[in-house]
Order: C-alpha cells, then sequence, then structure tokens
C-alpha cells in the first residue's frame, strides 16, 4: 500500500495504537491513545518497513525523533489527499490452512440432491 500510493503521488499515512507495548513516538503529539503518521519519503527518513515494526526518523515541531511502531500496532493506512486506504483487523483469528481444511471438512456433510418442480 505504501509503495502504490507513492507511485501514484499520494503522500501515506499510518494510524498507530499508542497503547502497544514497545511503540516509541513522541508523546505529546499522541491524541486519545493514538498518534497518525506521515510515512512519505520526504517526512519520513531512513524508513524501514519489515514484517516486524516501521521505523523512521521525522521532526515533530521541529524536533528530530526516532520513530519504532511495532506492525501490530498499526491500525491502518491511508492516502492524504484521497482518505482511501486500509484499516487493518485486531484479534481476528489466524486462519492457518490446516485449519481452514478442518473446518471445510467439519461444515461438509455428505452430499444431497432435492428435486424441485
Amino acid at each position: 500500500m505504501h509503495e502504490w500510493m507513492a507511485d501514484n503521488s499520494h503522500t501515506p499515512h499510518i494510524v498507530v495504537d499508542t497503547s502497544f507495548e514497545n511503540v516509541c513516538v513522541p508523546a505529546e503529539h499522541i491524541k486519545d491513545g493514538k498518534i497518525i503518521l506521515n510515512i512519505s519519503g520526504s517526512a519520513a527518513h531512513n524508513l524501514q518497513l519489515s514484517n516486524e515494526a516501521v521505523s523512521f526518523r521525522a521532526r515533530f515541531g521541529g524536533v528530530p525523533f526516532d520513530v519504532w511502531v511495532p506492525m501490530r500496532s498499526i491500525l491502518g493506512i491511508y492516502a492524504r489527499e484521497t482518505g482511501q486506504g486500509m484499516i487493518f483487523s485486531h484479534g481476528a483469528e489466524v486462519v492457518t490452512p490446516e485449519k481452514a481444511r478442518q473446518d471445510i471438512n467439519e461444515t461438509h456433510s455428505r452430499p444431497h440432491l432435492t428435486i424441485v418442480k
């Protein structure tokens, strides 16, 4: 999503739930337990996106700050210009291929046909 937004000249922002452990953001910019961060190339210097976390250096009120947010704390990403993006579901059950096969096997019984006239 980040790359697509940047390719389309949009400004990507992430919404972070700051109640998660190890979130490192400037406390004075947190509102209602959340913070919105501009992760565009011009705002987020040395941006690192991994499966574990998002990290970068940014200025907040002119003061440099090293930001680090674990992926599980990110609630969503959206483009500032359009407001379009993606909200991430927290607390949803992770379905493994084995669990999916088990669920399919449990819900499917012997097939049956009914004649409708």
